[in-house]
């Protein structure tokens, strides 16, 4: 709806990611300002308020049906913080293995399911025939090898868990159940065939690089710094470690930062246009201090994988630019790269000698009125962050998810994709596509930044200068 010159948003469905896109034309035709809207009300945090603080992780994991391990863990290491416990070994590493599972079913699921048209087909590709049906009608086996990835990692859940969607394995403490010795020999039997996928597929990705120049250098191809949680060698983890920054050059902005004290540094701020928080550096202030998560800030700011096929495709990573690599058409190589490494890490931590051990679980009544705990989800770092009362109930909840920490580079990745393919007075397909695209490169999960679910919606509006609504496009 337009008033003037302001488009009023009223969120009607509880669809995951309800989203707008506004572009604002100057006198000349040319994109001057754009704004990625996200449309549905964050209400998690309150009504968690009065339960028990041991139901956090399970309750968590409904936050999202793609990636409801990484809230298990944020979740039950806050409670961890909460117990003032140590968990055992075996838990520490069978919680690892049920992490690297999930962002191996979700990056599949992101590259083979929803970006895979736009590489295979292209970016004007007929919209009708941009989805998982045309590129198998392409590319058969790319498709079957993106499912089967997918299927690899929710079968691991399932093993683990007890169940692909929102399993309640991960508790306070550590885990309910050990693993078994079937279960270990089925996951180790089963990854020859993962680690054969990746590598195809990593192979078919860096021989499409020369066909998306052109996006390649405006897909938020800008400075910015990048923010991950490293070990403490500054190798990649997604479980444990310090939070590391660096800048668009690679310098070190800030070290070995403890992510229980993240509100120290990490600011959250509320658009009047958007549902979803906006988080940045706080010693540079907003909006300067913009930074990106996720698996391009991982591979910037750690300096090894751990493993030695995704450390030599990280080296090659690295050949891209000089500086950081900066542009987030390179999310897609990244999380490749890490789907490498899940799969290497996966095996090394199976094999461990402990790995089948009983002991699961450290027990005890809370001893702490607040716990953090954090995690590097599929999309980037992820904070929960819990407080209670005598009784253990909790009284008060952030959760600072990976797409909100995006947020502002999301908006200026969109505006810069807009100023170089929008000319004129109308909407294309082609740059629709683009503008949609460059959202799918950072693979924002919103019905984790706003708690709504269903399928992602898009709205994008073409204004003229006085706020007029010159043409539109939507989806969902």
């Amino acid at each position: 709806m337009k008033q003037g010159n302001t488009i009023v948003i009223d969120p009607v469905t509880r669809i995951e990611g309800h989203s707008k896109i506004t572009l604002h034309l100057n006198e000349d035709g040319r994109v001057e300002e754009a704004r990625f809207h996200v449309t549905q009300f964050r209400g998690f945090e309150k009504f968690c308020e009065g339960r028990p603080f041991y139901e956090m992780p399970s309750l968590m994991a409904r936050i999202c049906g793609i990636c409801p391990v990484s809230h298990l863990i944020a979740s039950a290491k806050a409670c961890d913080s909460l117990l003032a416990v140590r968990i055992p070994p075996t838990a520490d590493k069978l919680r690892r293995i049920f992490g690297l599972a999930q962002v191996l079913q979700s990056h599949a699921l992101s590259l083979f399911y929803l970006s895979s048209p736009d590489l295979l087909l292209g970016m004007d590709a007929d919209p009708a025939k941009s989805n998982l049906f045309g590129v198998a009608e392409k590319n058969p086996e790319l498709a079957r090898d993106g499912i089967r990835l997918r299927q690899f990692g929710q079968q691991i859940i399932e093993r683990l868990g007890g169940k692909r969607i929102h399993p309640a394995w991960i508790v306070p403490g550590g885990v309910s159940e050990p693993l078994t010795a079937t279960n270990r020999d089925a996951i180790l039997d089963a990854l020859p065939e993962a680690l054969s996928i990746v590598e195809r597929t990593l192979e078919w990705f860096k021989s499409t690089m020369e066909n998306f120049r052109e996006e390649i250098a405006s897909f938020g191809n800008f400075p910015t710094m990048f923010m991950g949680i490293v070990k403490q060698d500054n190798g990649l983890t997604f479980y444990d470690g310090k939070l590391r920054i660096v800048d668009a050059s690679g310098k070190v902005v800030a070290d070995a930062l403890d992510p229980t004290r993240y509100s120290d540094y990490i600011g959250e701020k509320v658009e009047p246009w958007s549902y979803m928080k906006s988080a940045y550096y706080k010693p540079l202030g907003f909006p300067d201090g913009v930074y990106r998560v996720g698996p391009l800030a991982r591979l910037n700011v750690a300096d090894r994988c751990g493993t030695p096929l995704a450390d030599q495709e990280l080296a090659e990573f690295h050949e891209l630019q000089r500086t950081a690599v900066l542009s987030s058409f390179h999310y897609h190589h990244a999380r490749l790269i890490e789907m490498l490494y899940c799969v290497e890490r996966m095996e090394r931590l199976l094999n461990d000698a402990e790995i089948l051990s009983l002991h699961v679980r450290a027990v005890a009544e809370p001893n702490a009125l607040e716990g953090v705990g954090a995690c590097e989800a599929p999309r980037g770092t992820l904070f929960h962050h819990y407080k209670i009362d005598d009784q253990g109930l909790i009284r008060w909840v952030n959760l600072v998810i990976a797409t909100g920490h995006n947020n502002l580079a999301m908006n200026r990745s969109i505006l810069q994709v807009a100023k170089h393919f929008v000319r004129g007075h109308h909407l294309t397909p082609g740059m629709l596509n683009r503008v949609e695209a460059v959202i799918r490169a950072y693979d924002p999960c919103l019905s984790c930044a706003t708690h709504a679910l269903g399928q992602m919606a898009l709205h994008i509006q073409l204004l003229s200068p006085g706020g007029e609504v010159l043409d539109q496009v939507a989806r969902g």
